[in-house]
Formats: structure tokens, C-alpha cells, sequence
């Protein structure tokens, strides 16, 4: 495909990183966790990611071109001339104690061969959802279903995009009982946390007892 080549990874070297009082003792190393968010194409990956990381999130963000016209449906996204060619990273601390590091997958069904890489140690998965384009998440959700791995479903509320709720997102997706359905808006960070807090609660109740 036509991308703008290697140097639109990102990483922000030239932003320096809060460092909280607990990670200056050496004495104590918190528990990490790994976490994967997927969904379509456009439906707010890279954002979602960067409106909690406490570090300059990286990201793999290409310019699209008319080489991928037939291959990268813009329908209800008439705006978006990036997408993501690898992967996005970063990082927050939830408690002194728990560290997450999230990985954000790329939408597209040309670079599906990396989600077994990213996914590899994961406790979980966020599955963001657009109700313009609700469809396109169905193959996120297959892959968490088959892998096993715990997740939810997190419906990104755009500005234009219609309202739902959850348990009517939940029927349209059929999504099971026991997977949480919830609504986040990506580009707040409250509201991602409170996604990652019931995520880890899910990965937490799939634990063998």
C-alpha cells in the first residue's frame, strides 16, 4: 500500500514523563498488566489510547492516499486521512500498585496478522464500538471470543453519531451476558479509566479460582 513510509512512528522523546514519588524507591516494583484495544477501522483506537497515557504515546499513524481508496472504507468518516500501520503504546498508572500498558491494534483487515502478537500475555481486551459502522467490530469480538482472553465492549460515543444503549448495543452485537457493555467517550480521560477499571475487573473475575 501507498503509506507515508517509516518516520510517521511517532514517540515524543521530547516530552519528559511525570515521575511520582513511588517509583523513585527501588525497594518496590508494581504488578503490570497488558491490555489490548481493538475494534474497527476509525473508531477511535489511537485516541483512546493517548487520552491516558502518562507518557507520550507512540503511535503508528500513516497518511493515507488514493492507493488505499478501495481498500479502506472512509464511509461515515469523512475526516480521517491517518490510520494506524503497526501499532499504539502507552502507559498509566492506576494505583501505586498496577501499572497498565495498553496496545492499540490496527483496524484494518491487512494488518490482522499482528493482532496474535499484540495480543501475546495480555489479560484483556477493550472492544471499541462506533454505532455509525457497528459492524466492523464483529471481527475484534470474534478474535477475543475464540482466543478466550477476557474483555468489554466500549461504545465510543462520537458527536454525530447516533445514541444507544448499552443493552441495545449488547443485542445488536449479541455480545453474552457475562461480557461488560459499556459507554466511553475516548477522547475523555475519566471515562477511559472507567473502561480500563472494568476491564480489569473482568480479567480479575476470569481468574481460576
Amino acid at each position: 500500500m501507498d503509506f507515508a513510509g517509516s518516520e510517521a512512528i511517532v514517540a515524543g522523546p521530547e516530552a519528559e514523563e511525570a515521575v511520582q514519588d513511588w517509583q523513585k524507591d527501588t525497594s518496590r516494583a508494581p504488578a503490570t498488566a497488558k491490555i489490548v484495544v481493538a475494534g474497527g477501522f476509525g473508531v477511535g483506537k489511537t485516541t483512546f489510547v493517548g487520552s491516558v497515557s502518562e507518557i507520550t504515546p507512540l503511535t503508528t499513524e500513516a497518511l493515507m492516499t488514493r492507493a488505499s481508496e478501495e481498500t479502506d472504507d472512509l464511509d461515515g468518516l469523512p475526516e480521517k486521512t491517518t490510520t494506524t500501520v503497526a501499532m499504539d503504546f502507552g502507559r498509566i498508572t492506576l494505583d501505586q500498585d498496577l501499572v497498565l500498558y495498553l496496545f492499540g491494534t490496527p483496524g484494518q483487515q491487512r494488518f490482522w496478522f499482528m493482532w496474535d502478537d499484540l495480543a501475546r500475555g495480555a489479560i484483556g481486551g477493550v472492544v471499541l464500538a462506533d454505532t455509525r459502522r457497528l459492524a466492523d467490530c464483529f471481527p475484534a469480538l470474534d478474535y477475543f471470543e475464540t482466543s478466550g482472553l477476557p474483555f468489554v465492549v466500549a461504545v465510543n460515543e462520537f458527536a454525530d453519531a447516533p445514541r444507544y444503549a448499552a443493552d441495545d448495543v449488547r443485542d445488536a452485537l449479541s455480545v453474552p451476558p457475562h461480557v461488560p457493555v459499556v459507554v466511553c467517550d475516548a477522547r475523555e480521560r475519566a471515562t477511559v479509566i472507567e473502561t480500563l477499571l472494568v476491564l480489569c475487573g473482568q480479567a480479575l473475575a476470569a481468574l481460576p479460582e
